[in-house]
């Protein structure tokens, strides 16, 4: 090949790579910044044995709607009975885990009248216990109870690119005619993660947010 032949190879692979770039979106540091909202009303995460208890030998949860890839709320619910009170209706999540665990917002728990913890997901030892019903038994949970912590889900590749690792803590502002600013925000990097923050329905009301609403990832200490 000659030089001159070298030079015009050159010139059409950069005509090429612009054109790609042309029609690639990279996104920004404000767009990866941005992070959708789920809102997680009260549910129950069962331990295939209580599962068993609560709907019969062999039963297997049906899956209604993917959450995260893999994780699903089932069309099964059971009933929840605390010291004061009664939760209908409560929508069980899966698949079934090693144990059992209720996750409820604060509200739920003066309803119920317990004083659930505020924990990350399976931190259950020495929280509240409540009595599952389900339509073939019951089971007495003395522990299990909590509210839980906020946090965000995220793949490796989006964490990589803001320079966030697997339980660090963040910052998130929402925006709106009633913004917050929530700190300590738990961050759960997974391979099977898609980017979303989990808050409780108290925490959505009081920032006025809906599932699919956008926060703010706040990486300056100073904002």
């Amino acid at each position: 090949m000659t030089n001159g032949d070298g030079k015009g190879l050159r010139e059409v692979v950069t005509q090429v790579v612009q054109q790609v770039l042309r029609t690639v979106s990279f996104p920004s540091l404000k767009e990866l910044c941005e992070i959708p909202v789920g809102v997680s009303a009260r549910h129950v995460h069962l331990s295939s044995e209580d599962v068993e208890r609560l709907f019969g030998p062999g039963y297997q949860l049906r899956p209604l709607v993917e959450l995260q890839p893999g994780q699903y709320a089932a069309k099964e619910t059971v009933t929840l009975v605390g010291p004061k009170g009664v939760l209908q209706n409560v929508r069980v999540l899966g698949p079934p885990r090693s144990r059992t665990q209720v996750e409820i917002s604060r509200t739920d728990g003066y309803v119920l009248g317990l004083n659930p913890p505020v924990r990350d997901s399976g931190d259950l030892d020495g929280s509240e216990g409540v009595v599952i019903v389900g339509p073939r038994g019951a089971v007495a949970l003395a522990e299990g109870v909590i509210c839980a912590a906020r946090h965000i889900h995220m793949p490796p590749e989006h964490a990589a690119a803001l320079g966030l690792k697997q339980g660090e803590r963040v910052r998130v502002r929402t925006d709106g005619i009633r913004p917050v600013v929530f700190d300590s925000v738990l961050v759960r990097v997974s391979e099977e993660a898609r980017t979303e923050m989990h808050i409780d329905t108290d925490e959505a009301n009081a920032a006025g947010l809906s599932t699919g609403d956008k926060v703010r990832l706040l990486l300056d200490a100073s904002e």
